[in-house]
């Protein structure tokens, strides 16, 4: 897995938990910016041939490189 997908797979989770807290907060605008935002994302991954649904632990994918 290269580097692009291991990043484009961080992205979506990340605004899928956006998502999430953005729902649990009733913030239905910020709700539909994530959607919108993951929709982008999955196109982006379809034009690469890149099945985002399969799991991937990408923390473990990739270092941390000194980042805490």
């Amino acid at each position: 897995m290269n580097e692009f997908e291991l990043n484009l797979r961080r992205r979506v989770g990340v605004v899928y938990r956006e998502l999430a807290a953005a729902r649990a907060d009733g913030e239905d605008y910020a709700g539909e910016l994530h959607t919108a935002r993951l929709e982008e994302l999955f196109d982006l991954a379809r034009r690469h041939g890149i099945d985002v649904a399969a799991p991937v632990d990408v923390d473990a994918a990739i270092p941390r490189q000194g980042r805490s």
